[in-house]
């Protein structure tokens, strides 16, 4: 089974999530090949981002400043794959899953992972821009987006009594993204497995520090 963390993006009240989440849960764990442990952002108070290299510690088990930190990264470096539930907010996704990335990137612990994304809004654009936005981010932290993602416009009234998406269009997506997920998530398990590069901000420092030119 590969081990899948699923984030939600949201924590508002009478949140949009709430008609996403179960579906696409729904989904991942029908096709039998993922072990998936939800992280609701609602379920966990991170701080705001203040993380530094003194706080970190050991690069291989970090302390972090707070426990709850430690915790968060500890979920994110045991994920072999990720699925990020996103909504809209003012042309980008929120704050609070920018703050969620920016916990832990130091320890680099979504580098060389598959992520796949769910994106919605209440509008047209079904979060579009908040994908775009998320691409930035991921590929900062060395993340592996893939490019097939959920789009889900009018989230209002996507889904029927059921919980269903009423747009065929939305399942097919669906299934098209968790096989990618899932052939990327073998993929990377293995290249991770076999041996990984340092990253390159490490690389760089120790080319300079070497006075070598190659």
């Amino acid at each position: 089974m590969i081990r899948l963390k699923v984030i939600v993006g949201s924590r508002r009240p009478n949140r949009s999530a709430d008609l996403v989440v179960p579906w696409i849960e729904r989904r991942v764990v029908d096709r039998g090949t993922f072990d998936v442990d939800l992280l609701d952002l609602k379920d966990w108070n991170l701080p705001l981002f203040q993380e530094h290299p003194g706080s970190i510690g050991d690069m291989n088990d970090p302390v972090y400043s707070q426990p709850i930190v430690r915790e968060w990264n500890h979920k994110i470096r045991e994920a072999e794959a990720l699925l990020i539930v996103t909504p809209e907010y003012l042309h980008g996704m929120p704050g609070l899953l920018k703050n969620a990335l920016d916990n832990v990137f130091l320890s680099f612990a979504f580098r060389n992972k598959p992520v796949a994304a769910v994106s919605y809004s209440t509008g047209i654009a079904g979060g579009s821009r908040a994908l775009e936005n998320l691409a930035h981010v991921a590929l900062e932290a060395e993340m592996i987006l893939l490019r097939n993602t959920v789009i889900i416009p009018f989230v209002d009234t996507a889904f029927d009594t059921s919980g269903s998406p009423a747009n065929p269009m939305t399942d097919a997506a669906a299934t098209v993204m968790l096989e990618d997920l899932e052939w990327w998530s073998r993929v990377m398990t293995d290249a991770r497995a076999s041996g990984q590069l340092p990253p390159g901000s490490a690389r760089v420092r120790n080319i300079l520090a070497s006075g070598k030119r190659t």
